[in-house]
Order: structure tokens, then C-alpha cells, then sequence
């Protein structure tokens, strides 16, 4: 779903950065393995945005393997890269966020600890 990404901000630019890196049609499809993982991410980023959203948090911190760096994706965005990887193998280009504040994003493994504690208090009631 298209609709639901932001647009490449360097679409029909024929100086495209991104073109060093070959057609989208030269991309090879996820395995099964691959789209199942995707697609619990999906889940998980819902989840953790219903949750955490109402508190405040903008999105996940995600550390690069590649550059090394931290990145910053909101809820959109990332919800929208893993859709992009789902339907195409592989997320659609953006544009970082833009001087981010670190305090009102939070890492996957918060995340995924602050829905864990939510779980175990929902249970222990």
C-alpha cells in the first residue's frame, strides 16, 4: 500500500542517489522465513504504538548496522517500511527524521518491555 509511505522524496530525479543500488525490479523477494518475520514486526510496531503512543513516544531508535548510527523512524514510517518490505523486498528510500529529539523516541527491546510488563500486569489482576 503505497498510500501508506511517505513519498521518495528523489522520485523522477534523475540524479537519484538511490539508483546506485539498481531497479526496484531487480530485487529479489523475501523469503518465507523473511515475510513472517516482517510481518511479526508489523504486529509488534502496532502494538507497541497503541501502547506507547498515548504516552508520549514518537517512534523506535534503531541502531544501523551498516552506517553504525542510530535512526530515528516514527510510527508511519516504520510501519510504512515494513509494508514496503512485505509487498517489494525491500523498504522504500526517506528521508531521515530531521533533529530528532532521542528523548521521545524509544529502542525495539523497550519497547517490547514495556508491552511484556503491561501483558504481566493485565494478567496478575
Amino acid at each position: 500500500m503505497l498510500e501508506d509511505v511517505p513519498r521518495d522524496p528523489f522520485a523522477d530525479d534523475p540524479d537519484d542517489p538511490a539508483a546506485e543500488l539498481g531497479s526496484p525490479d531487480d530485487v529479489e523477494p523475501l523469503s518465507l522465513a523473511e515475510r513472517d518475520e516482517a510481518l511479526t514486526d508489523l504486529a509488534d510496531v502496532e502494538v507497541f504504538r497503541s501502547l506507547l503512543e498515548p504516552q508520549g513516544v514518537l517512534g523506535l531508535v534503531l541502531d544501523c548496522p551498516e552506517c553504525g548510527e542510530q535512526h530515528y523512524f516514527d510510527w508511519d514510517l516504520l510501519r510504512g517500511n515494513l509494508r514496503q518490505m512485505i509487498d517489494n523486498g525491500r523498504p522504500q528510500v526517506h528521508e531521515p527524521a530531521f533533529q530528532p529529539d532521542p528523548s521521545d523516541y524509544v529502542s525495539w527491546e523497550y519497547a517490547r518491555g514495556y508491552v511484556d510488563g503491561v501483558i504481566d500486569t493485565e494478567e496478575s489482576r
